[in-house]
Protein backbone atom coordinates (compact mmCIF):
# COMPACT_ATOMS: atom_id res chain seq x y z
CA UNK A 1 0.00 0.00 0.00
CA UNK A 2 0.78 3.76 -0.53
CA UNK A 3 1.39 6.36 2.01
CA UNK A 4 1.94 9.94 2.40
CA UNK A 5 5.73 9.84 2.59
CA UNK A 6 6.89 6.85 0.25
CA UNK A 7 5.82 4.70 -3.04
CA UNK A 8 3.19 2.12 -3.12
CA UNK A 9 4.82 -1.47 -1.80
CA UNK A 10 4.22 -5.08 -3.19
CA UNK A 11 2.71 -7.87 -1.18
CA UNK A 12 6.00 -9.28 0.10
CA UNK A 13 7.01 -5.11 1.26
CA UNK A 14 9.17 -4.52 -1.69
CA UNK A 15 8.39 -1.20 -3.95
CA UNK A 16 6.08 -1.27 -6.25
CA UNK A 17 7.41 -1.19 -9.78
CA UNK A 18 6.94 2.32 -11.77
CA UNK A 19 4.59 1.34 -14.56
CA UNK A 20 3.85 4.39 -15.77
CA UNK A 21 5.64 4.53 -18.79
CA UNK A 22 3.90 1.37 -20.17
CA UNK A 23 0.57 3.48 -19.70
CA UNK A 24 1.96 6.33 -21.67
CA UNK A 25 3.42 3.92 -24.33
CA UNK A 26 0.54 1.72 -25.05
CA UNK A 27 -2.20 4.28 -24.91
CA UNK A 28 -4.22 5.52 -27.67
CA UNK A 29 -2.66 8.72 -27.18
CA UNK A 30 0.89 7.20 -27.91
CA UNK A 31 1.81 8.49 -31.78
CA UNK A 32 2.18 4.79 -33.54
CA UNK A 33 -1.32 5.07 -35.74
CA UNK A 34 -2.66 2.24 -33.75
CA UNK A 35 -6.32 3.23 -34.42
CA UNK A 36 -5.47 3.32 -38.27
CA UNK A 37 -5.28 -0.40 -37.56
CA UNK A 38 -7.97 -3.32 -37.28
CA UNK A 39 -5.74 -6.25 -38.11
CA UNK A 40 -8.63 -7.85 -40.33
CA UNK A 41 -11.64 -7.12 -38.05
CA UNK A 42 -12.73 -5.21 -41.03
CA UNK A 43 -13.31 -7.98 -43.79
CA UNK A 44 -14.75 -10.10 -40.19
CA UNK A 45 -17.19 -7.45 -39.75
CA UNK A 46 -18.07 -7.23 -43.20
CA UNK A 47 -18.98 -10.92 -43.75
CA UNK A 48 -21.00 -10.69 -40.28
CA UNK A 49 -18.52 -13.02 -38.55
CA UNK A 50 -18.27 -10.60 -35.88
CA UNK A 51 -22.01 -8.96 -35.41
CA UNK A 52 -22.43 -8.60 -32.05
CA UNK A 53 -20.88 -8.26 -28.75
CA UNK A 54 -20.94 -11.82 -28.31
CA UNK A 55 -19.10 -12.39 -31.61
CA UNK A 56 -16.13 -9.94 -31.08
CA UNK A 57 -15.78 -11.13 -27.92
CA UNK A 58 -14.56 -14.96 -29.10
CA UNK A 59 -12.89 -13.49 -31.92
CA UNK A 60 -10.64 -11.69 -29.34
CA UNK A 61 -10.68 -14.09 -27.57
CA UNK A 62 -9.01 -16.56 -29.72
CA UNK A 63 -6.76 -14.00 -31.29
CA UNK A 64 -4.96 -13.65 -27.45
CA UNK A 65 -4.96 -17.51 -27.03
CA UNK A 66 -4.02 -18.74 -30.76
CA UNK A 67 -3.54 -15.76 -33.00
CA UNK A 68 -1.08 -13.23 -33.96
CA UNK A 69 -1.16 -10.92 -30.44
CA UNK A 70 -0.01 -14.44 -28.85
CA UNK A 71 2.58 -14.85 -31.10
CA UNK A 72 3.65 -10.99 -31.35
CA UNK A 73 3.95 -11.35 -27.15
CA UNK A 74 6.27 -14.08 -27.48
CA UNK A 75 8.49 -12.05 -29.94
CA UNK A 76 8.00 -9.47 -27.17
CA UNK A 77 9.42 -11.72 -24.50
CA UNK A 78 12.52 -12.99 -26.52
CA UNK A 79 13.28 -9.48 -27.45
CA UNK A 80 13.66 -8.28 -24.02
CA UNK A 81 15.34 -11.14 -22.76
CA UNK A 82 17.68 -10.78 -25.54
CA UNK A 83 18.61 -6.76 -24.89
CA UNK A 84 18.71 -7.19 -21.04
CA UNK A 85 21.37 -10.34 -21.56
CA UNK A 86 22.94 -8.14 -24.30
CA UNK A 87 23.19 -10.81 -26.84
CA UNK A 88 23.09 -9.33 -30.12
CA UNK A 89 22.94 -12.48 -31.99
CA UNK A 90 19.94 -13.49 -30.71
CA UNK A 91 18.00 -10.05 -30.97
CA UNK A 92 18.71 -9.58 -34.66
CA UNK A 93 17.03 -13.45 -35.03
CA UNK A 94 13.51 -12.30 -33.65
CA UNK A 95 14.06 -9.02 -35.15
CA UNK A 96 14.43 -10.99 -38.55
CA UNK A 97 11.27 -13.42 -37.14
CA UNK A 98 9.09 -10.92 -36.51
CA UNK A 99 9.22 -9.13 -39.17
CA UNK A 100 9.20 -12.27 -41.65
CA UNK A 101 6.43 -13.59 -39.24
CA UNK A 102 3.32 -12.05 -40.82
CA UNK A 103 0.55 -13.90 -42.70
CA UNK A 104 -0.24 -10.99 -45.20
CA UNK A 105 1.20 -8.16 -46.91
CA UNK A 106 -1.16 -5.80 -44.36
CA UNK A 107 -0.70 -7.68 -41.55
CA UNK A 108 3.37 -6.95 -41.96
CA UNK A 109 2.69 -3.12 -42.59
CA UNK A 110 0.85 -3.31 -39.38
CA UNK A 111 3.47 -4.40 -37.11
CA UNK A 112 6.44 -2.54 -39.43
CA UNK A 113 4.90 0.66 -39.39
CA UNK A 114 3.52 0.48 -35.57
CA UNK A 115 6.84 -0.44 -34.77
CA UNK A 116 8.85 2.12 -35.95
CA UNK A 117 6.56 5.01 -35.15
CA UNK A 118 7.07 3.69 -31.84
CA UNK A 119 10.40 3.79 -31.31
CA UNK A 120 10.74 7.00 -32.79
CA UNK A 121 8.54 8.38 -30.76
CA UNK A 122 10.18 6.71 -27.56
CA UNK A 123 13.94 7.51 -28.72
CA UNK A 124 12.99 11.21 -28.29
CA UNK A 125 10.70 11.24 -25.64
CA UNK A 126 12.21 8.26 -23.60
CA UNK A 127 15.72 7.70 -24.62
CA UNK A 128 17.82 5.17 -23.12
CA UNK A 129 21.67 4.07 -24.13
CA UNK A 130 20.32 0.33 -24.78
CA UNK A 131 18.14 1.56 -27.61
CA UNK A 132 20.63 3.85 -29.09
CA UNK A 133 22.78 0.30 -28.88
CA UNK A 134 20.03 -1.03 -31.32
CA UNK A 135 21.19 1.08 -34.72
CA UNK A 136 24.67 -0.50 -34.09
CA UNK A 137 23.46 -4.13 -34.67
CA UNK A 138 20.23 -3.64 -36.47
CA UNK A 139 19.81 -1.54 -39.66
CA UNK A 140 16.12 -2.89 -40.57
CA UNK A 141 12.82 -2.43 -40.12
CA UNK A 142 11.56 -2.92 -36.28
CA UNK A 143 8.11 -5.05 -35.57
CA UNK A 144 5.80 -3.27 -33.08
CA UNK A 145 6.13 -6.11 -30.30
CA UNK A 146 9.21 -6.47 -30.50
CA UNK A 147 10.13 -2.65 -30.42
CA UNK A 148 7.96 -2.71 -27.07
CA UNK A 149 10.19 -5.42 -26.47
CA UNK A 150 13.30 -3.52 -26.66
CA UNK A 151 12.03 -0.33 -24.72
CA UNK A 152 11.16 -2.30 -22.07
CA UNK A 153 13.98 -3.62 -21.57
CA UNK A 154 15.63 -0.39 -21.95
CA UNK A 155 14.29 1.15 -19.05
CA UNK A 156 13.91 -1.93 -16.63
CA UNK A 157 10.47 -2.18 -16.79
CA UNK A 158 8.84 -5.52 -15.45
CA UNK A 159 8.57 -8.06 -18.11
CA UNK A 160 5.44 -9.67 -17.38
CA UNK A 161 3.98 -6.25 -16.60
CA UNK A 162 4.48 -5.52 -20.53
CA UNK A 163 3.30 -8.70 -21.74
CA UNK A 164 -0.20 -7.80 -19.85
CA UNK A 165 -0.09 -4.31 -21.01
CA UNK A 166 0.61 -5.13 -24.58
CA UNK A 167 -2.14 -7.61 -25.07
CA UNK A 168 -4.24 -5.51 -23.42
CA UNK A 169 -3.34 -2.82 -25.62
CA UNK A 170 -3.81 -4.70 -28.79
CA UNK A 171 -6.98 -6.46 -27.46
CA UNK A 172 -8.60 -2.72 -26.49
CA UNK A 173 -7.65 -1.66 -30.29
CA UNK A 174 -9.58 -4.31 -31.91
CA UNK A 175 -12.52 -3.44 -29.40
CA UNK A 176 -12.34 -0.17 -30.37
CA UNK A 177 -12.39 -0.39 -33.62
CA UNK A 178 -15.23 -3.24 -33.88
CA UNK A 179 -17.47 -0.53 -31.72
CA UNK A 180 -16.88 2.11 -34.51
CA UNK A 181 -17.55 -1.32 -37.53
CA UNK A 182 -20.29 -3.12 -36.38
CA UNK A 183 -20.95 -0.71 -34.78
CA UNK A 184 -21.95 -1.56 -31.03
CA UNK A 185 -23.02 0.45 -27.76
CA UNK A 186 -19.81 1.50 -25.62
CA UNK A 187 -21.75 -0.37 -23.15
CA UNK A 188 -21.16 -3.82 -24.89
CA UNK A 189 -17.72 -2.20 -25.85
CA UNK A 190 -17.14 -2.38 -21.96
CA UNK A 191 -18.24 -5.80 -21.81
CA UNK A 192 -15.72 -6.96 -24.47
CA UNK A 193 -13.40 -5.19 -22.82
CA UNK A 194 -13.51 -6.56 -19.00
CA UNK A 195 -13.82 -10.05 -21.72
CA UNK A 196 -10.54 -9.41 -22.91
CA UNK A 197 -8.86 -8.71 -19.53
CA UNK A 198 -9.43 -11.68 -18.20
CA UNK A 199 -8.02 -13.60 -21.24
CA UNK A 200 -5.20 -10.98 -20.94
CA UNK A 201 -4.03 -12.60 -17.00
CA UNK A 202 -4.33 -16.34 -18.55
CA UNK A 203 -2.56 -15.71 -21.52
CA UNK A 204 0.52 -13.26 -20.65
CA UNK A 205 2.02 -15.41 -18.27
CA UNK A 206 1.78 -18.70 -21.45
CA UNK A 207 3.82 -16.07 -23.87
CA UNK A 208 7.01 -16.34 -21.03
CA UNK A 209 8.27 -19.65 -21.74
CA UNK A 210 7.46 -20.21 -25.58
CA UNK A 211 10.37 -21.24 -27.92
CA UNK A 212 11.25 -19.50 -30.52
CA UNK A 213 11.04 -22.93 -32.88
CA UNK A 214 7.59 -23.25 -31.42
CA UNK A 215 6.22 -20.24 -32.70
CA UNK A 216 2.76 -20.80 -34.11
CA UNK A 217 -0.49 -19.64 -34.30
CA UNK A 218 -4.10 -21.13 -35.38
CA UNK A 219 -6.39 -18.19 -35.94
CA UNK A 220 -6.93 -18.85 -39.38
CA UNK A 221 -9.75 -16.91 -40.12
CA UNK A 222 -8.05 -13.59 -38.87
CA UNK A 223 -5.27 -14.67 -41.61
CA UNK A 224 -8.04 -14.92 -44.34
CA UNK A 225 -9.35 -11.73 -43.08
CA UNK A 226 -6.20 -10.03 -43.19
CA UNK A 227 -5.69 -11.26 -47.03
CA UNK A 228 -9.39 -10.81 -48.35
CA UNK A 229 -9.43 -6.90 -46.39
CA UNK A 230 -6.77 -6.31 -49.20
CA UNK A 231 -9.36 -6.17 -51.90
CA UNK A 232 -12.43 -5.34 -49.83
CA UNK A 233 -14.11 -2.46 -51.33
CA UNK A 234 -15.24 -0.66 -48.69
CA UNK A 235 -12.63 0.24 -46.16
CA UNK A 236 -11.69 2.53 -43.04
CA UNK A 237 -9.11 0.94 -41.98
CA UNK A 238 -5.13 0.01 -43.12
CA UNK A 239 -5.64 -3.75 -42.14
Amino acid sequence: MADADGPAEGARGEPAPDLLALFVWLSPAYPVGAFAYSHGLEWAVETQDISDVASLTRWVDDLLHHGGPFADAVLLAHAYRALREGDDARLVEVLELAAAFAPSRERQMETLNQGDAFLAATRTAWPAPALERLSAIWDGRVAYPVAVGIAAAAHGLPLEATLAAYLNAVAANLISAAVRLVPLGQTDGNRALAAATKTVREVAPLALDVPLDRLGGAALKSDIASMRHETQYTRLFRS
